[in-house]
């Protein structure tokens, strides 16, 4: 379950990939054949696919439990195995880690 909080918590990755809006949904789908592998690696928590709805862009949120189990699933040849495939599908990919600096409810 995606846990969003500040204090001890998760490494969190945000990757944005552009695309061209005639490939999103195939880009998509590549994402979320990875997506399925990544979920049984060690120190998996949660991915969230969201895709635009001017077809230009993906983005995906990723939790892990630290940042060395998430290096190591992204090394792994299985995970990187459509990469070209991928690489031909997007114009741009932008993964960043993040920390959670606030978070707001409705309820506050």
């Amino acid at each position: 379950m995606t846990e969003i909080r500040t204090g001890n918590q998760p490494v969190t990755q945000i990757t944005i990939v552009d695309s061209e809006p005639d490939k999103q949904t195939e880009a998509l789908s590549v994402m979320t054949e990875r997506a399925r592998f990544m979920a049984r690696q060690p120190g998996f928590i949660s991915i969230s696919l969201h895709r635009s709805l001017d077809g230009r862009r993906i983005v995906n949120y990723v939790q892990w439990q630290n940042r060395d189990l998430l290096r190591s699933a992204h090394q792994s040849p299985e995970f990187r195995k459509e990469w070209g495939h991928f690489d031909q599908l997007t114009d741009e990919i932008d993964p960043n880690l993040y920390e959670v600096a606030q978070v707001i409810d409705g309820g506050q």
